[in-house]
């Protein structure tokens, strides 16, 4: 046998070793049945590139590290009495139920919130605490920008660091860019502690790049917060007329629920810096008591990851659809869910709840805009409504059932968001607040999808979109 016969033989018994080993652990460590079929079939076919690619993609370390790093979750309350919900909303009371139970988390009654329309109106407001912060500022944002928008905020939070307010700030390692940032740049020359989530030059390190912390938080002196889809960044600004304009909802938060927040800023940056803000001489400083908010409703944070918070926020969206009596109300910039999540909704306008589901009319992802057209037809054909926001890009998170329960936070309705991400939820039972908000999802109601434009699509439109649906898993 000569040489080149002997080299291809190694080469065939090390595929077969490699596929092998990687065929085990995918058996043992993958839940969903398509991808486990689709990991094994790319490792044999495609030797050696496919073990590397579940090398670098298809490993959970982020669960493994988290473990090891993550603490008990920080409690900045002591226990509050029982709070009960409204006798109005009882039959959501298995939802708040399970809601606790899938969370770990408590409700906290008492909450305020406000709707804080485009970055016109959240920045001002969100800017103005960072300066009037006395004692803490904990910022979490996926996208940072250091433009007309995003200076005015590093310039806030070199000042409160300046003033000795206690500031810590976690930008996503993709999102506020990865070989360079000028945001983390400017931060650290002015000395503001600042840290990339999940971010390596080292290519050992490349399996991380698939999961992201996609949550928007902000916390001024343990007592005041912001959060919703709202990134940092210029094109959020409507009055400046950006080149690529972005609509979006943001919220502010009072009450007990905000300590809530700050631990799950807290969890993130223990996670990326190994610095524990719930230490005993951190706690006065992150976790001041808070009172209720008189009138506030009773709101609890809900977080997710491919962590141990895996398919919490999943699992929370379905029991709420299961519930539903009358209505589901979905804003979302991006709609590709599971075979689980459109069998909830198909089922529940089977039922006769009204199912509303509202996605722009322009995304800013044509691969995602057409694989989501490909889910459509189901939906339809159950009576669930879809509808198109009008032009520009809308980036709003909402979800209302029943006009009682609300659901804001940074989650899309995609398996990026709900499987690979890091992301927070607020859910609240209020009937005047899930008013509001029901009032914002009616003034994004533009046009109305239907059957007949559906099934009018070009031959090649149609398999374009159902082939971009299959990459569902990866967008």
């Amino acid at each position: 046998m000569d040489a080149s016969h002997i080299e291809a033989l190694l080469l065939t018994l090390t595929h077969i070793v490699l596929a092998l080993t990687v065929t085990g652990h995918v058996l043992l460590n993958k839940r969903d049945v398509g991808a486990t079929i689709g990991w094994i079939g790319l490792v044999w076919l495609s030797p050696f590139i496919g073990s590397i690619l579940y090398l670098m993609l298809g490993i959970n370390r982020v669960t493994r590290r988290a473990r090891r790093l993550r603490r008990p979750r920080a409690r900045g309350l002591k226990p509050q009495a029982e709070i009960s919900i409204d006798p109005e909303l009882a039959h959501l009371e298995p939802l708040w139920i399970a809601a606790g139970r899938l969370s770990g988390r408590q409700i906290k009654g008492g909450t305020g919130l406000e709707i804080l329309a485009l970055g016109d109106n959240a920045y001002p407001r969100m800017v103005a605490s960072i300066k009037a912060a006395k004692i803490s500022v904990a910022l979490s944002s996926y996208i940072f920008r250091a433009d007309e928008a995003g200076n005015q905020f590093i310039e806030a939070l070199s000042d409160a660091v300046a003033r000795g307010v206690a500031v810590r700030v976690l930008i996503d390692g993709i999102g506020a860019g990865y070989f360079i940032s000028p945001t983390y740049t400017k931060l650290c020359k002015a000395g503001v502690p600042v840290a990339r989530f999940l971010h390596s030059n080292k290519p050992w390190r490349m399996p991380f790049l698939n999961m992201r912390t996609h949550k928007k938080i902000l916390v001024v002196d343990g007592a005041i917060a912001f959060t919703g889809g709202l990134n940092i960044g210029a094109e959020n600004v409507q009055a400046t007329n950006p080149p690529h304009p972005v609509r979006d909802t943001h919220f502010e938060l009072r009450g007990p629920v905000v300590t809530e927040l700050t631990a799950a800023f807290a969890e993130d940056w223990s996670f990326t810096t190994g610095e524990d803000l719930t230490a005993a001489e951190q706690r006065k400083i992150w976790f001041p008591q808070v009172p209720p908010v008189k009138g506030g409703a009773p709101a609890r944070v809900i977080t997710s990851g491919p962590d141990h918070d895996l398919d919490k926020l999943e699992s929370v969206i379905l029991s709420a659809i299961a519930v539903a009596h009358r209505s589901v109300r979905v804003v979302t910039p991006y709609f590709l869910p599971d075979e689980r999540m459109l069998s909830a909704l198909t089922l529940a306008a089977t039922r006769g709840v009204a199912v509303d589901i509202v996605i722009p009319e322009q995304g800013n992802h044509r691969l995602v805009d057409w694989a989501a057209r490909a889910q459509l037809m189901p939906l339809m054909q159950a009576g669930c409504h879809i509808w198109y926001s009008r032009p520009p890009f809308d980036h709003s998170k909402l979800m209302t059932v029943d006009g009682g329960w609300s659901m804001i936070g940074s989650a899309n309705w995609d398996m990026r968001s709900l499987r690979l991400n890091f992301e927070m939820n607020v859910e609240i039972y209020s009937s005047p607040f899930a008013t509001e908000l029901n009032a914002v999802i009616d003034s994004k109601l533009h046009r109305r999808m239907t059957i007949e434009a559906l099934t009018a699509r070009p031959l090649p439109i149609v398999l374009r979109d159902a082939a971009a649906r299959l990459l569902l898993p990866y967008l």
